[in-house]
């Protein structure tokens, strides 16, 4: 009878009766109780921390050495190089002859404004005594007054120009560079020597990007190393700093005198500098550097990046200024905030992740 009614109600709801036998098959493979689900591991990132933009940080540069009294030395009129008398690397004191012109020029000329310069004395003299007896008027007088003031003034500017026929060094110093040789013809203005002046300091001049440049004050402690001495670091600080841009690179020019600097050192020489610096007082929007692979969507100003916070990754927006070599210029992150590095790319808003390079967040990004 059971069998019997099996195959009637089969017959008539074959779907259903599927349906059950298929409901009891899976009950009976998985037994009274199902499993539970595993919990998922957190993504595994790196992480830095990144310090506030008014904190300090370092700035680095290349320039070159140079005497801070460097001259470049010519001739005031142009004429043949009668004779040169110093190489690179003579030592020379002040008033030393260091080359000298063909004087015959300048001699002809003062010749010529010494004649100038007595007739027109004569000519003064004669009319005056005919103007007291009444032969000559007061403006012709006057006239000749004129006259004897342009002759002196072409008498005196010819021996001025006959004391530039010989070049002599202003400072005690050694030679930097020779650049003519004699026999040659030199123009007016033409550097013929280069002239340092050992008694002054020895600086270091470095270039600077304008938005580094605003980070530097008078006073600043550097470091500066050269490859010649074997990475030897040397103390310096900062004396100066450049009011304009330079027209070709927009660079701005720092000058950092060395403390002691060795006296295997020369003008000329390349050297590398760390200056320890803080941000510009009362800058609006002063930004502070992280890793270039942290940013995410830059986009203009915008941009993204995903903070630590508390085993979550929390995407986070901020001012974009730019890359920087191998990091990204932002504002918007409070101090101390840890950013997102490696592994940015593949979490989401809200996600669990865990750093796995902890040394890193230990290390300040900023720079």
């Amino acid at each position: 009878m059971e069998q019997l009614m099996w195959r009637t109600w089969l017959r008539a709801s074959p779907i259903l009766a599927l349906g059950a036998l298929f409901a009891a098959g899976t009950l009976a493979g998985c037994g009274d109780k199902p499993k539970a689900e595993e919990p998922i591991a957190p993504t595994p990132v790196e992480a830095a921390r990144v310090a506030a933009p008014d904190a300090t940080g370092a700035v680095t540069g290349a320039g070159t050495l140079e005497r801070r009294r460097e001259m470049a030395l010519s001739f005031r009129i142009p004429g043949v190089l009668t004779a040169m008398r110093v190489e690179a690397g003579d030592r020379v004191q002040a008033g030393q002859a260091i080359a000298a012109i063909d004087p015959a020029g300048v001699d002809a000329r003062q010749q010529q404004t010494t004649a100038d310069l007595e007739r027109a004395r004569r000519d003064v003299e004669r009319d005056k005594a005919l103007f007291d007896k009444g032969y000559v008027s007061r403006q012709r007088i006057d006239d000749r007054t004129s006259a004897l003031k342009a002759a002196q003034a072409a008498y005196d500017a010819a021996r001025f120009d006959r004391r530039w026929a010989s070049l002599v060094s202003p400072v005690s110093g050694v030679v930097l560079e020779r650049r003519a040789q004699a026999g040659e013809v030199v123009a007016a203005g033409q550097v013929v020597a280069r002239v340092a002046d050992l008694s002054s300091p020895l600086v270091l001049r470095l270039p600077l990007a304008a938005r580094e440049a605003t980070r530097v004050r008078v006073g600043d402690v550097a470091k500066v190393t050269v490859e010649d001495l074997n990475g030897q670091t040397l103390a310096g600080r900062v004396t100066r700093v450049g009011e304009a841009a330079d027209t070709r690179t927009g660079a701005i020019l720092v000058e950092i005198e060395l403390s002691a600097p060795p006296p295997a050192l020369r003008s000329g020489q390349v050297a590398h500098a760390t200056l320890q610096v803080r941000a510009a007082p009362g800058a609006a929007a002063a930004f502070t550097r992280i890793p270039a692979e942290a940013m995410l969507e830059a986009s203009g100003q915008r941009g993204f990046v995903f903070r630590f916070d508390n085993g979550k990754a929390r995407r986070t927006g901020v001012t974009f200024g730019g890359f920087d070599g191998d990091d990204a210029l932002v504002a918007g992150l409070p101090d101390g905030t840890q950013v997102i590095t490696a592994g940015a790319g593949f979490v989401a808003d809200g996600e669990a992740v865990r750093v796995i390079d902890p040394t890193r967040l230990a290390a300040p990004s900023g720079r």
